[in-house]
């Protein structure tokens, strides 16, 4: 199971990773994330509350940091019974960038957390939107 979402974004992809790295922007603007706790930095936890389930924190690591091209982020259940693993890729066009978020899910328990997982396309559309508007912003 899956969920993702790609865009041309009319930015250079430093300027889109500035704005994916920047938490306190992420959390003010129209990205669908009512609150973040921490700093998104490569080996570090943060916590994200979103307009999908307000009431709930999902803590994540930042697996993974290339800047200015992918990051990572990963959080789920103990001993691998669900994991969830949300990979940002930044791909350089000629004047452009190519936006891609996709969300997998794994783990033994995964089918039977995945029934319970709503459709997150209209949220993963909502956060490239305003991605791309905030990066194409003069």
């Amino acid at each position: 199971m899956h969920f993702e979402v790609e865009r041309k974004i009319n930015a250079s992809p430093e300027k889109v990773w500035a704005i994916l790295t920047d938490a306190t922007r992420l959390a003010s603007g129209p990205f669908g994330i009512l609150r973040m706790e921490g700093t998104i930095t490569e080996g570090k936890q943060i916590k994200l509350w979103s307009e999908v389930s307000p009431k709930r924190a999902f803590p994540l690591v930042v697996k993974d940091m290339q800047k200015p091209s992918r990051m990572t982020w990963v959080g789920g259940m103990p001993l691998g019974a669900f994991t969830g693993t949300r990979t940002f890729t930044l791909v350089p066009e000629a004047t452009s960038v190519r936006f891609h978020m996709r969300e997998d899910y794994s783990g033994w328990l995964s089918g039977l957390i995945g029934k319970s997982i709503p459709d997150l396309n209209p949220s993963f559309a909502k956060f490239a939107d305003a991605l791309k508007s905030a990066a194409e912003e003069t």
